[in-house]
């Protein structure tokens, strides 16, 4: 057998974050149960397209440019988006079911209609995306990881970058905010290494908000324990 393989043939890949937090409010779980389906872009994990077939994304949003949130957190900026653009549609990836869930009362509540869900590692839906077909990439405020010895699963590595920057088109625009300085020089580094030019023309202009930029429960709190938030803007050569 091979050793870097699941039987199903997937491949093995070491998950270190949070599938479920506390328990779920019951109008959570109606969410779960009641919506999520209605947002699935296609299949996606290994369990239900082991041949790794690219998910048809025109059938689910017509000839739209196509975004992708990597880690939604509770849905805040996600759902922003969706509403403020409604001639895109916009793909969110989260692990976390209770973020999942709150994502969830959000779109029923804004009504947003061009949003796609997946409940999972993002590496799987990179497994299934066609190549040059997402116009634009958010990381906001991810794990930070913050001991050195962590850094290796920070999503600005070579792991994560190089599938990004395949699923992406030339033009597109990569966004990453975080609060953790070390987590800006490392992006710094790796990002510009698979592709990527580095937008900022002015000192400021990694701290100063994007124009269309709604604050997220991860900012609010980075402000109420006195850490800088950075944004950095990338463009795929």
């Amino acid at each position: 057998m091979n050793n870097d393989r699941h039987p199903s043939g997937a491949p093995w890949r070491n998950f270190y974050g949070r599938f479920k937090g506390k328990g779920l409010r019951k109008s959570q779980e109606a969410f779960l149960d009641e919506d999520l389906g209605k947002f699935s872009p296609g299949a996606v994990g290994w369990d239900v397209n082991p041949d790794r077939q690219p998910i048809d994304l025109e059938a689910y949003f017509g000839d739209r440019d196509i975004w992708l949130e990597i880690g939604f957190g509770g849905g805040e900026h996600m759902v922003h988006q969706a509403v403020a653009n409604p001639g895109i549609g916009i793909i969110g990836c989260e692990p976390y079911i209770n973020g999942v869930a709150m994502l969830l009362g959000k779109i029923r509540e804004s009504k947003a209609q061009n949003i796609a869900v997946y409940p999972g590692d993002v590496r799987n839906m990179f497994d299934v995306l066609r190549e040059n077909s997402i116009s634009r990439a958010f990381l906001l405020y991810p794990d930070p990881w913050p001991k050195k010895r962590h850094h290796r699963r920070r999503f600005v590595t070579s792991e994560h970058l190089e599938p990004l920057s395949r699923v992406l088109k030339p033009g597109a625009i990569f966004r990453v905010a975080t609060d953790i300085p070390d987590y800006v020089r490392q992006t710094l580094v790796e990002v510009p290494r698979h592709g990527f030019d580095w937008l900022a023309e002015r000192p400021e202009d990694w701290r100063t908000p994007w124009d269309d930029w709604v604050s997220t429960r991860y900012e609010q709190k980075a402000l109420r324990e006195g850490r800088t938030p950075h944004y950095l803007t990338f463009r795929k050569a």
